[in-house]
């Protein structure tokens, strides 16, 4: 095995999460809450549990409500394990503002 191939075998093994965005107040960071359901020990319910996780977005293209794909990486602050991998679906509301904010330009223009 050459030393790319063990690159790509360790890339391969990093741990991914779907989840919606519900924060980018920050800058370069996302904060995705992730929901899983399983069932109860005892009950065998099925219960929902969100869990939020910090993701770097190097290029701040995450938007609220979107749906992203982040992957694990090495600690990048206190809270940042993750890392934005691709943003799997456009939020509609991220549609409006993009057409409110170019008609705010048109309308300077």
């Amino acid at each position: 095995m050459t030393a790319t191939e063990t690159v790509q075998a360790v890339g391969a093994r990093r741990n991914e999460k779907v989840g919606q965005v519900v924060s980018t107040k920050m800058q370069k960071t996302i904060v995705v809450a992730v929901e899983m359901r399983k069932a109860h020990p005892k009950y065998k319910r099925i219960v929902r549990t969100t869990k939020k996780f910090y993701a770097h977005d190097e290029q701040s293209s995450a938007r609220m409500g979107d749906v992203v794909r982040i992957r694990e990486t090495r600690p990048l602050s206190k809270l940042k394990r993750w890392a934005l991998e691709e943003i799997v679906r456009r939020s509609s509301l991220a549609n409006i503002e993009d057409a409110a904010v170019q008609t705010g330009i048109q309308a300077a223009n």
